[in-house]
């Protein structure tokens, strides 16, 4: 659905961009109720409505196919841990240029490892998709949340030295000994610096989710939740100035091709959302998919949509309940992108 910008990076390996564009803009107040209409972006009361509408109908059919499926090393600077609180969560505090819009707490760090299984699932168990070498000697995980991708490459790659690094300080104290993390909030022209740091021969490799909630069989209605769902975002990002369209903006190819990467490949892969496909490893994936949204639903959305339309936690927790009731009933098919891409530094 949507998530943190994720980098992969080695010398030679494997690296991703963060949220395109420059340091944030300042937010300028949320939405009006025209500027929200115009952009289809639908009111609290809508949801509240709904809500009463829809409680008579409010099944899952989750259980009954679940089955079987069960900037320094050494020393952090005390701001790094100074969090803000917004609606009972905490974020990374304002750093630098860094505008962190999913929370950093304990909760939020459970959804990110169980769409890292996700995701590992939706690369039929790999890590990464670039043609790597064996001989890796450097490899670094850009937006490494709670570091468990970059834990699992130091243990496929126990040579290689593996490093993380993200804007909050969220990550294990027992790793492999070739994995370290560090705390960063640099993230103008990635691409340039990746191709500039990384060895002749060596690849970067981004995968990111598509906010975009989408079925091929038109049972997404226009105005359903999921359907807001990445209306929201994609409004969300036009706010504080970092696109959510990386996807829809074919922002990986532009930016590895004006940054010098050849033999590009771009793959994107259609996850399902929810119990509802027929096939036993689509329904898996949906499963999990269904899961990690549920697990932290509110720590996605509370930000973004506190933001861009000014909702309050009683309106944002409406809508989520709304979404949820979508994400149990398997006569939507909703689903969603996930694109890999990767590219080569030319020897």
């Amino acid at each position: 659905m949507v998530d943190s910008p994720k980098a992969k990076g080695a010398t030679p390996a494997s690296a991703s961009p963060p949220a395109a564009g420059g340091p944030p803009v300042p937010i300028s107040g949320p939405l009006t109720a025209g500027e929200a209409g115009i952009l289809g972006i639908l009111p609290a009361s809508h949801w509240q409505q709904a809500q009463a509408e829809d409680a008579a109908d409010d099944t899952d059919d989750t259980a009954s196919t679940i089955g079987s499926i069960t900037s320094s090393t050494t020393s952090l600077s005390r701001s790094i841990f100074e969090y803000r609180n917004i609606l009972g969560r905490t974020y990374h505090s304002d750093v630098g240029n860094a505008e962190a819009w999913q929370p950093n707490d304990a909760r939020h760090a459970e959804a990110m490892d169980l769409f890292h299984h996700l995701n590992t699932l939706v690369l039929s168990g790999k890590l990464y998709l670039a043609p790597l070498p064996k001989n890796i000697r450097k490899a670094v995980d850009i937006g490494t949340g709670t570091g468990i991708w970059a834990i699992d490459f130091a243990d496929e790659f126990p040579d290689t030295e593996v490093i993380g690094t993200d804007v909050s300080p969220i990550q294990p104290t027992w790793v492999p000994a070739n994995v370290k993390f560090e705390i960063d909030d640099d993230w103008e022209e990635y691409y340039r610096q990746a191709f500039r740091c990384l060895k002749p021969g060596g690849y970067v490799e981004d995968d990111t989710n598509s906010a975009k909630v989408f079925s091929e069989d038109g049972t997404v209605k226009e105005g359903s939740a999921l359907d807001q769902w990445g209306k929201v975002f994609f409004e969300g990002g036009n706010k504080f100035g970092r696109t959510f369209k990386i996807v829809e903006e074919d922002i990986h190819r532009k930016c590895m091709e004006k940054a010098g990467f050849v033999d590009f490949t771009i793959k994107d892969i259609k996850v399902p959302v929810g119990a509802w496909p027929q096939d036993k490893t689509q329904q898996e994936l949906g499963i999990v998919a269904k899961m990690a949204l549920e697990s932290d639903l509110e720590g996605y959305v509370n930000y973004i949509w506190g933001v861009v339309l000014g909702w309050t936690p009683e309106e944002i927790a409406t809508y989520c309940a709304a979404f949820r009731r979508e994400l149990k009933n398997t006569k939507i098919h909703g689903m969603y992108t996930t694109r890999v891409a990767y590219g080569r530094k030319p020897e």
